[in-house]
């Protein structure tokens, strides 16, 4: 055991918000990764799908933006799911530079048989606290993320 004092700035760690993010965030992902687990894709590639699902053909930027991606990981996942046959993607009509993606049919039924499944771990959630609690955590992560403490 180290003798070192703690830095008394800092707060604790069970009171720091990066860590209890993180913390959170694992507790939350873990049923979530089992079901992946189930269906074969991981969590970036899921939620590429479900970008892709909810907002149809788009250009691989505003995929990584909307999934949280790095545009070098995207580049991965993209060759991946195209070899499992999850998306498409297709020269831009009016750029051949650029491509666009759109989500197969077989992606589409991927989400659909992980759907149930997806729902019911959303449903726990809400049933431990609620749908004005769940909101409300929604919307406070949400402004956080559109934070800049740059």
């Amino acid at each position: 055991m180290s003798d070192k004092k703690p830095n008394s700035a800092l707060p604790q760690t069970n009171r720091s918000l990066p860590i209890a993010m993180l913390r959170a965030r694992e507790n939350i992902m873990a049923p979530y990764r089992k079901m992946l687990g189930k269906v074969g894709v991981t969590e970036q590639q899921w939620r590429v799908l479900r970008v892709l699902d909810e907002r149809g053909t788009m250009d691989p930027k505003d995929i990584a933006d909307a999934a949280c991606l790095l545009n070098p990981s995207l580049t991965r996942i993209m060759q991946l799911l195209e070899r499992k046959g999850f998306i498409a993607r297709r020269a831009h009509p009016d750029d051949k530079r650029k491509v666009l993606v759109d989500i197969t049919e077989g992606g589409s039924a991927l989400i659909a048989e992980a759907m149930p499944e997806s729902q019911e771990i959303s449903d726990r959630l809400e049933a431990r606290y609620g749908p004005e609690q769940r909101r409300a955590l929604l919307n406070l992560l949400n402004e956080l993320s559109e934070l800049d403490l740059g």
